[in-house]
């Protein structure tokens, strides 16, 4: 029994260093709506070209070849289920960001790329460190995740409009789309899914001055 408890204690230690690794990248992906704003051009030419050099060191790391730098940070961020596979994650991830950027104008661009970074992010970590009441039919997603990526999607539309109506509503859609089952998906899902709703909504909300 005692062995038992030790080989549990130890896998959670790795899948939480795992998903520390996993959501630092998220967050980095924070840096791309003020990368987009100092300069638009160069901000989608290297995500663009990030995500494809991904591709090939990734391509390259299945048939057995390493390469320095990428493929280590691959194989720790890689979770369980990723095991001998193709890790897809970084690829959707880039082109969420990319999407955003490319499909709406700001803020909406922005609120989606921090929903990403910073709701998604955050969500994964509070659930793995503190998560104990399940919610059904997310594929064993926690409240207290979701809880977590609501609060940080609230504070930033608020920090962004001032407006705490607009910033409840998207950071309820975001935090509804975070729960949905659909893995690596979730990194397109998240952040067009709530950039699109926060473009919708926020014409109904006037400026405040």
């Amino acid at each position: 029994m005692e062995q038992v408890r030790v080989v549990g204690h130890i896998r959670r230690e790795r899948e939480i260093r795992t998903e520390v690794v996993r959501k630092g990248l998220h967050v980095l992906i924070a840096l791309t709506p003020t990368l987009a704003q100092a300069n638009f051009v160069v901000t989608v030419v290297l995500l663009s070209s990030g995500i494809v050099i991904y591709c090939l060191a990734e391509s390259l790391r299945m048939q057995g070849r390493e390469v320095a730098v990428i493929s280590l940070i691959t194989r720790l961020a890689s979770r369980e289920r990723d095991r001998n596979k193709a890790v897809l994650g970084p690829v959707t991830l880039g082109l969420g960001a990319l999407a955003c950027l490319m499909l709406y104008p700001q803020p909406a661009s922005a609120v989606g790329i921090y929903a990403l970074a910073f709701g998604d992010g955050l969500s994964s970590l509070a659930g793995k460190l503190f998560g104990r009441v399940k919610l059904p039919l997310t594929g064993g997603k926690t409240l207290e995740g979701s809880l977590a990526a609501f609060i940080a999607v609230f504070v930033i539309v608020f920090a962004l409009t001032r407006q705490p109506g607009l910033a409840f509503a998207t950071a309820l859609v975001a935090t509804v789309l975070e729960a949905l089952p659909i893995k690596d998906l979730d990194n397109l899902l998240i952040p067009l899914g709530t950039g699109l709703f926060f473009l919708w909504v926020q014409p109904l909300f006037p400026t405040l001055h």
